[in-house]
């Protein structure tokens, strides 16, 4: 794992100005296996970043623009990202148990599959079209969340809270719902073939 702390404005700058040059100046972000636990990276601009196997954990996301970062094997339990865009986002195998994603932007392509979001707060969160196959929701908190045409094949969603959640057109396939809170949750279209 690499220690970037003291380094960790300039790779910033010089990924602004990357995105902003359209790719022509600076360098895109490469935090890929970077120590930055606890990190305050509210509000960054890490679109299109390299975060894969990044230490994240308790980082501060909040409000961060993350859209078509590369977050695959990221550990971000604990991570603080509110109102986060994770619009295509790559977060295959990330563990995002008991992160806090309150009103974050999930929606299709993001790329979950596999992900650990046991415990993770995703109240009012946008996953609309996300792709969740294989995650593990297990006793996250969905309340009032748009999973609408989210792909959920084989999810542990045991214990989940789903209360006025939008599931509309989601496919369910083989979704393990034991427990799960399903209080006046939109279910229209919904493909539901639970897991015994």
């Amino acid at each position: 794992m690499k220690n970037i702390s003291n380094d960790l404005k300039s790779v910033l700058a010089s990924h602004k100005l990357w995105i902003d040059s359209k790719y022509k100046e600076g360098k895109r972000a490469d935090l890929s296996d970077a120590d930055l636990e606890g990190a305050d990276l509210s509000d960054a601009d890490l679109s299109e970043a390299n975060l894969s196997h990044a230490y994240l954990v308790y980082a501060n996301l909040s409000h961060a623009n993350l859209r078509g970062a590369d977050l695959s094997g990221a550990n971000l339990v604990n991570a603080y990202l509110s109102e986060a865009n994770l619009s295509g986002a790559n977060l295959v195998y990330a563990n995002l148990q008991g992160a806090k994603l309150r009103g974050a932007n999930l929606p299709v392509p993001a790329n979950l599959s596999h992900a650990n979001l046991q415990g993770a707060y995703l109240v009012y969160a946008n996953l609309e079209g996300a792709y969740l196959v294989n995650a593990d929701l297990s006793h996250a908190n969905l309340i009032n969340a748009n999973l609408r045409n989210a792909n959920l094949v084989n999810a542990n969603l045991r214990g989940a809270y789903l209360v006025n959640a939008n599931l509309e057109d989601a496919n369910l396939q083989g979704a393990y719902l034991v427990y799960a809170n399903l209080e006046d949750a939109n279910l229209k279209g919904t493909i539901l073939e639970e897991k015994v």
